[in-house]
């Protein structure tokens, strides 16, 4: 994948925006804090909304927009002035974010036997409060290479489609 000088992350939600900063704090991924935008994870779903808060700034070079989100369908349309500027580009989790819990604890084939949500099955079958919290995603992957082998055999299960990237992607 290549990716312009200027990166925007966009996660969907906290855990997203908290695995990010985690691999991003482990140096772990293809970019670094000083290649983002405003040197952070953004959290913001609308293109809109982004193009008002980050883009009227003035950029000379192309920017990558990064969007992390579990969801193929949901659309990032920006408007005429800035859309041949940016490269979109969806990384996605689907599902869920929290699958990499689930591939961590080895717990797969019981998953799929549950035919429940993975949010649902990391609180009901493995008993993990707060699954969805930047707290307890940071605690629980404190040991980084146990993310990265999570996000690995994630995208090893998982069907990716044509031209779809995945957490694994941005791996360095």
């Amino acid at each position: 994948m290549e990716l312009s000088k200027y990166i925007a992350c966009i996660c969907e939600g906290t855990a997203e925006q908290a695995i990010m900063n985690l691999l991003l704090e482990n140096n772990r991924l293809i970019f670094t804090y000083d290649d983002l935008l405003d040197g952070e994870v953004l959290r913001c779903r609308k293109a809109k909304d982004f193009e008002e808060q980050h883009l009227r700034k003035g950029f000379t070079e192309k920017i990558t927009v990064l969007r992390i989100l579990d969801s193929r369908r949901e659309n990032f349309t920006l408007s005429k002035p800035y859309a041949p500027k940016i490269k979109v580009v969806n990384v996605i989790t689907a599902p869920e974010i929290e699958m990499l819990v689930i591939f961590r604890e080895g717990k797969y084939n019981e998953f799929k036997k549950s035919k429940k949500k993975p949010s649902e099955f990391c609180t009901a079958d493995l008993r993990f409060k707060g699954v969805k919290s930047a707290s307890f995603l940071k605690e629980y992957f404190s040991d980084v290479e146990s993310i990265v082998a999570a996000i690995v055999e994630y995208k090893r299960v998982s069907n990716v489609q044509s031209g779809e990237y995945t957490l694994a992607d941005l791996l360095r």
